[in-house]
């Protein structure tokens, strides 16, 4: 829970990504690695013990930051700017996606253990409701337009579409195949749906619940994480049985980019501002690119420390943050990263 000064916790850190990287047995990296464009400033202490995390989600305007401790079965509410934990809100066995909505204090978290979604007051981390979901609910995506959250059932290959407010289920969506990730796309108010058992991205619009498009991903073998350039409505995808990211252009429909990746690419963070895109694969390789011109490009890359396989990322400050299950002290830390270039 102690935040350190970046001074003394640096040479320290550097130490430690070295240690891990040496004991741990990481898969073959990325074509043409380099090193990753990131400076470790900083470590907090989580609670919970050594064990796996998986999605985490930013309220920006408050500084505070909500990770899915799965393995302990609590989400960890982490206090950006004052460098603290804030609160450990427990009893959501497996937990997978976490979504925070500022505008409702609200905070949704798939119990995937329960195969429910639970939605928890922001301000104090009270539970308000439970809702069932189908089997092996991860990924969570919001509606603001209808004020729904969707949960992405993996195993079902389902996602359930859930009332913001009440937590009254409003329907539910078969896509034909095991799912992935599910993102809100604005720009054309559609969900958009990474479809791994088929191989594709189902567009669905959210005011009747029927799929209106799918569009191939050729080259990418079982499509998971994903991430949005809302702006140039850029699709970039994370293929986990074949260690790939590709670009799709939405507009035309086509994957403009492949790019290689670590294994099982997970969780994928798009900085707008910066044209930045972070990777983050279940192999704890993180990949960073550029998106530039049309084109996207590799940064760097990195085995950063065993289980990194997740991140959030601040866009105010461009600093990204990444749930470790074992810090300096053998317990799980939150590290803080500040970009140099």
């Amino acid at each position: 829970m102690d935040w350190v000064q970046p001074k003394r916790v640096l040479p320290m850190l550097v130490g430690i990504v070295t240690v891990v990287a040496a004991c741990s047995s990481p898969t073959t990296p990325p074509a043409g690695t380099a090193e990753l464009p990131l400076r470790q400033v900083g470590e907090i202490a989580l609670t919970g013990g050594s064990v796996r995390f998986d999605y985490t989600s930013l309220d920006g305007g408050a500084g505070l930051l909500f990770i899915a401790h799965m393995g302990a079965g609590e989400v960890v509410e982490v206090d950006i700017r004052s460098h603290t934990v804030v609160r450990t809100i427990g009893n959501l066995p497996d937990v997978h996606g976490v979504l925070v909505v500022p505008d409702r204090h609200r905070v949704y978290a798939t119990a995937t253990g329960r195969n429910q979604l639970v939605a928890l007051d922001e301000d104090t981390g009270a539970a308000l409701w439970s809702s069932p979901t189908d089997a092996y609910p991860d990924g969570l995506a919001y509606d603001p337009v209808r004020g729904a959250v969707w949960t992405t059932n993996e195993r079902a290959g389902t996602e359930t579409v859930i009332d913001a407010d009440t937590g009254n289920v409003r329907g539910t969506v078969s896509l034909g195949g095991e799912v992935g990730n599910v993102v809100y796309d604005p720009a054309i108010d559609r969900m958009v749906v990474a479809v791994q058992g088929r191989g594709d991205l189902a567009v669905i619009d959210p005011a009747t619940l029927a799929v209106t498009d799918r569009i191939p991903t050729p080259g990418c073998d079982s499509p998971h994480g994903q991430a949005l350039d809302t702006a140039n409505q850029v699709m970039f995808v994370g293929c986990e049985a074949n260690a790939t990211l590709v670009t799709v252009d939405l507009n035309r429909r086509t994957v403009t980019d492949h790019n290689t990746v670590g294994e099982t690419p997970d969780v994928l963070v798009y900085d707008s501002d910066a044209h930045r895109l972070y990777v983050a694969a279940e192999s704890s390789w993180v990949s960073v690119f550029d998106q530039r011109d049309g084109r996207t490009t590799a940064v760097g890359a990195e085995h950063l420390a065993d289980g990194a396989h997740t991140l959030a990322l601040d866009p105010a400050t461009h600093h990204s943050y990444f749930p470790i299950p074992k810090g300096s002290g053998g317990g799980p830390v939150l590290w803080e990263f500040e970009p140099t270039t």
